[in-house]
């Protein structure tokens, strides 16, 4: 054994490129099957890792202070099913004022102590807790965009609180929280009661355990209640946004490392069989030889999984935590220990397995046989197309590198196919993102409206009407709708609706079936809305404002990622609320008219109106654009390295060919081209096939988008491939393979005839 351990560490030092080769292919390799599996894992559970880490609510239940009392509310939380309870916590309805220059806005606030409870623990990102009368603390989602000047904010019995936090509810329990005795001031009429539950998998487990924590109490006690079910509902629509990307992009990962691993190892090998006849001469068993060359690939092998698992850690914490966990409120992702056993464990003996398997017809040849299949180099494949090839007027490094690649088919098949994928790869990465940016482009109606006018606080100085012309009148204004929304409750359904309300146009919503609303009582909604509505287009539904009922007809189906609003025109809204004024303005800019100039006009010519510019909302854009980039690079970069392996193993096994040729008159640059040549041959051939497959694998995770968010993505959103970009995607798999060749190549070209000619 020690004559083994011996050989096989004597050439590991003597093979330093090839154990440097081998050595980043693993390593690479390692740190795409982590990312890969943990993208995978990742499409599977956030919004139940962070209810999970903060003991997140399955019932939130508000009880009338007047009927329940706290004694009664207290022993719910020892009912049979409950598992763990919090409060009662006083809950009122508060207008807050947070912008003077803004009307106050209506907001749940609760009474809390302390942020640690036994159920709903909240996730404090930014400040502290309150301590104290005289200070509140937001709920916002982790780095959310909030105002800078937050400092303080109006409560509506005329009381100034300091801003002391921000904080996080996965069970939304609330919008902001206060200490007990500042509730206290604010007379609460209500009480929260936080509840998990034993079970609570299904609708009608939470439902039981409702039933449970209410039995006994006075009629009207409960005054409403929220599941954890369609928290998570809501989560899964967003999450699956992202699901099929990421599987695609994880399966690329995991068998482009599979074959760049087999292909090196299995590269290895072959070029050692001079080495393995030598070992034979020697004296070495066939078993001995096998172990010789296990050692010498494991070696560098294993010291390579480690250091690409621990990367791979790493790389998928920051961007999986960054891009989804944090926006839960889960803080960090931690990648699954399965994931990392099976990156230290499968890695090594992926590697072993194909080494043994290549290795093992090495083992039957006799030392002569070895020692010549290692000497000799293998033309006869590529003979026939370099002789037709030369009779062309190809320059001949040209003609000479376009059969290389068919002395060696099964290594060239596992190069090409790994190139293949990276071409699949940049394809499907510059689809989505074209995709996705369309659809966020025209669901936020970004060449629709520039500038939204709303009124400030103590009201515009000029009416409705006259708003709208001044605003039509400033310099840069191409297109002003004024709109008003009302919230709405639609029978038959629990959540309410939000309606808006049209004047003259539609906005620039894409219409995507059906027509705008023309006349009083029909409306426009999306897709979602029609989901989970279970309605039609050309349906009737029934929408109910204090008491005054209204029959909305569905005439058109509009482009819009979220349920509501639900859209319609002024003489629907002269309808319910007669003599409404517009609460806001949408402005279309002219072309190269600044946005910023028109606000600041609008405010001059009324102080009464707030403009602003409207951005476009880019958290999703940005999660996709750095995953996509990231595992682009990641593909591309281990597709070369599979091309820079195989250019390093065919020039070994033809040093004599090489040094024959240029004793004829080859010049290095001549030497460089024909490798190079061989390679961008089979990148070519891997992006001919490549290009269609990304396509193709582009529109399946679109619709697979669709059909998860609920929405409906147009065609033209899906066909983004000109003719120029699929040319440059095509050129892509060689410009992967020519620039993988190039450094070997190079290598190749300085070799001296003596030594390519001499006995190794």
């Amino acid at each position: 054994m020690s004559a083994v351990w011996r050989a096989a560490r004597a050439a590991v030092r003597r093979r330093r490129l090839q154990t440097t080769v081998i050595g980043i292919v693993v390593g690479l390799s390692s740190v795409l099957i982590v990312v890969g599996l943990a993208l995978m894992a990742a499409t599977f559970g956030p919004f139940d890792q962070a209810y999970t880490q903060q003991q997140g609510a399955h019932l939130v239940a508000s009880f009338d202070s007047g009927k329940a009392t706290d004694a009664a509310l207290a022993g719910s939380a020892h009912r049979s099913g409950v598992s763990a309870a919090a409060g009662p916590f006083g809950q009122a309805a508060v207008e807050v004022t947070m912008d003077p220059d803004q009307p106050p806005i209506v907001m749940t606030v609760v009474g809390r102590d302390k942020p640690d409870t036994a159920v709903d623990k909240l996730y404090v990102w930014r400040g502290r807790w309150v301590t104290g009368p005289g200070e509140i603390v937001i709920n916002a989602e982790p780095d959310a965009d909030v105002p800078s000047r937050l400092d303080t904010v109006t409560l509506d019995n005329g009381r100034t609180v300091k801003v002391v936090g921000f904080a996080y509810s996965v069970s939304r329990s609330a919008q902001a929280w206060v200490a007990s005795e500042e509730m206290e001031a604010l007379h609460p009429t209500a009480e929260q009661m936080l509840y998990r539950f034993t079970a609570a998998a299904t609708g009608a487990e939470i439902g039981a355990g409702q039933a449970a924590v209410t039995a006994g109490m006075p009629a009207g006690a409960l005054l409403g209640t929220q599941s954890y079910l369609t928290l998570r509902a809501n989560a899964e629509l967003s999450a699956g946004i992202f699901v099929p990307f990421l599987m695609i992009f994880g399966c690329f990962g995991l068998v482009v490392a599979v074959l760049i691993v087999a292909n090196v190892i299995s590269g290895a090998v072959v070029a050692g069989l001079r080495h393995i006849g030598v070992l034979k001469a020697l004296g070495f068993t066939p078993n001995q030889v096998m172990a010789v060359y296990l050692t010498m690939v494991l070696l560098p092998t294993v010291a390579a999984a480690v250091l690409g698992t621990f990367l791979g850690n790493l790389l998928a914490m920051t961007v999986l935590s960054s891009a989804f966990f944090e926006s839960y409120g889960a803080g960090a992702f931690h990648v699954a220990p399965w994931i990392t056993i099976t990156a230290l464990l499968g890695v090594p003996v992926l590697v072993g397995l194909t080494a043994l398997l290549s290795s093992v017809r090495a083992r039957r040849l006799s030392a002569v046989e070895a020692i010549s299949a290692g000497s000799a180099p293998r033309r006869g494949r590529g003979l026939r197309v370099q002789r037709r090839l030369g009779g062309t007027r190809l320059p001949r490094a040209v003609s000479l590198g376009a059969g290389l690649p068919l002395a060696r088919p099964a290594r060239s098949a596992l190069t090409a196919a790994a190139v293949l994928l990276g071409v699949a790869g940049v394809t499907v990465a510059i689809g989505l993102s074209g995709s996705v940016t369309a659809y966020v482009d025209a669901d936020s109606r970004a060449d629709a409206v520039q500038v939204e006018v709303r009124p400030a606080r103590g009201g515009p100085a000029l009416g409705d009407q006259a708003d709208e012309s001044m605003l039509r009148a400033l310099p840069g204004a191409e297109r002003v709708v004024a709109r008003k929304e009302l919230i709405m409750r639609r029978i038959g359904g629990t959540e309410p609706t939000r309606v808006r309300f049209y004047r003259g146009s539609d906005a620039g919503f894409e219409m995507l079936r059906g027509r705008w609303p023309a006349a009083a009582g029909e409306v426009a909604v999306s897709r979602r809305f029609l989901t989970q509505s279970g309605l039609a287009l050309g349906d009737t539904f029934t929408l109910d404002r204090d008491g005054k009922r209204l029959s909305a007809r569905v005439v058109g189906e509009v482009l819009m990622g979220a349920v509501d609003p639900v859209l319609s025109n002024w003489a629907t809204l002269t309808q319910m609320a007669p003599g409404s004024r517009a609460d806001g303005y949408e402005v279309k800019l002219a072309t190269g008219a600044d946005d910023a100039a028109y606000a600041a006009a609008v405010k001059a010519a009324d102080p009464g109106l707030d403009a602003r510019p409207k951005r476009v909302p880019g958290s999703v854009l940005v999660a996709i654009y750095s995953t996509i980039t990231l595992l682009t690079l990641l593909l591309g970069a281990v597709a070369a390295l599979g091309v820079f392996n195989t250019v390093v193993l065919n020039v070994r096994e033809r040093r004599r060919e090489l040094g024959t040729l240029k004793s004829i008159g080859m010049t290095p640059r001549q030497v460089v081209l024909m490798m190079v040549t061989s390679m961008a041959a089979l990148g070519l051939a891997g992006g001919l096939a490549g290009v269609p497959i990304g396509v193709v694998f582009q529109r399946y995770a679109m619709y697979a988008i669709a059909r998860a968010a609920q929405i409906v993505i147009p065609e033209h959103m899906l066909d983004l491939y000109s003719v120029p970009v699929v040319v440059l995607l095509v050129l892509a798999g060689a410009v992967i393979a020519a620039a993988g060749a190039f450094l070997p190549s190079r290598s190749a070209a300085r070799l001296t005839i003596a030594d390519a000619l001499r006995t190794e």
